[in-house]
């Protein structure tokens, strides 16, 4: 179904869901699916989410879009309520999270050229990162598979180090260098946490060339690793965040957070977005982070992430090599191909993805129970256990 009429840039699957709730889905047979893919780690409330959908609702009956000459009062509220709970100064808003990324590029260029000159413009990142598909992010992107020559030629001015080697920060920062750009846990890359100790290394050789420190958080912010933001866990104090995933629980939307030396960097006509912080996004993500910051959400995500580890380190299967992750985002290293363990554990009702060469990538929605969590579980360790 759709498949000779939307172009198949994705390799999906042949199944068209068309409803759910919370970490459950139903296709169009009526099939149900327990769900630890999320949306690729968007769908954070889950499906149908009561007061999410209320919210979007009523928003829709008041207005949907203002232009960003002027200012919606949904956003105004939103955007004081985001930088009081993270501690940023200011806020870019877009729609996904390439277009928080290229926004965090520019913002580190124009710095760069404000404190350094015009050569102070390259951008460190790291290897098996992944930042976007624009052309500028898929540079940024340290996996060469993501750079074909049929989009070339690319953007110059990135370079890429091997995150968690303290080795490269030798060499990795010069006075050219404008900015350092990570992600605290490599999601596309293999689901790899960076070690706290090296995160705050990178970001202080960083600075002593006057780079400032970017955070791509589009998959590990808005609580998906147990606190709001990944880099508060890491301590290594990032000028600029950017988000986009789970920020509004489905609704498209984007955000590029900055402060101290970053902020006042942007200036009128810089970066735009037509539908950037649009109100009705505006409101669907007001319902999230009020979810995220209520008593002990958080903490049940870490609670119910290491309890996902831990299941699954329990059963000592000889094709499992690793089990890595920060809250509720896992990655399971296995000897084998992980597309076929993907397959067959769709077969049977189960959804995640895979991540890096021979890894399967687990971000089921926050709100997931422990029951669902062990029936899913259950699924996966008959595929694996074969």
């Amino acid at each position: 179904m759709g498949s000779k009429t939307v172009v198949n840039n994705y390799g999906s699957f042949d199944v068209t869901f068309k409803s759910g709730k919370g970490a459950v889905l139903k296709d169009i047979n009526g099939k149900k699916y327990i769900d630890f893919l999320a949306g690729i780690a968007v769908n954070c409330l889950g499906h149908n989410y009561g007061p999410l959908v209320k919210a979007v609702a009523k928003q829709a009956k008041k207005q949907i879009h203002v232009c960003n000459y002027f200012q919606s009062d949904v956003g105004v509220l939103y955007a004081k309520e985001l930088l009081n709970a993270t501690g940023f100064e200011g806020v870019f808003f877009g729609n996904s999270g390439a277009e928080a990324n290229e926004a965090a590029i520019k913002l580190a260029r124009k710095y760069g050229q404000m404190t350094g000159g015009a050569e102070k413009k390259v951008i460190v990142t790291l290897e098996r990162s992944f930042h976007g598909r624009t052309l500028a992010t898929i540079k940024a992107t340290g996996q060469e598979k993501f750079h074909p020559e049929c989009f070339a030629p690319y953007p110059f001015g990135f370079k890429t180090i091997r995150a968690n080697d303290y080795d490269a920060l030798k060499t990795a920062f010069d006075s050219n260098t404008c900015a350092l750009m990570m992600e605290c846990v490599q999601g596309e890359g293999g689901v790899i946490p960076l070690d706290v100790k090296w995160a705050q290394a990178a970001a202080e050789a960083a600075r002593k060339v006057g780079a400032i420190v970017i955070a791509d958080e589009v998959q590990t912010g808005m609580g998906r690793t147990g606190s709001l933001l990944a880099s508060e866990q890491l301590q290594f104090n990032p000028e600029v965040v950017t988000l986009a995933k789970a920020i509004a629980g489905g609704v498209p939307m984007g955000a590029c957070l900055f402060r101290g030396k970053a902020n006042g960097v942007f200036a009128a006509g810089d970066h735009q977005s037509t539908f950037g912080g649009n109100p009705l996004a505006c409101a669907a993500a007001r319902v999230v982070l009020k979810k995220l910051t209520s008593p002990d959400f958080l903490g049940h995500v870490t609670e119910k992430g290491d309890y996902m580890r831990n299941s699954i380190k329990a059963w000592n299967l000889p094709c499992i090599k690793d089990v890595r992750g920060l809250g509720l985002m896992t990655g399971i290293e296995i000897d084998g191909n992980p597309v076929e363990v993907e397959k067959a554990c769709l077969e049977k009702g189960l959804l995640f993805s895979t991540a890096g060469e021979h890894t399967l990538r687990l971000v089921p929605p926050l709100t997931i129970s422990k029951k669902l969590i062990d029936d899913g579980l259950l699924i996966l360790h008959s595929v694996l256990a074969k």
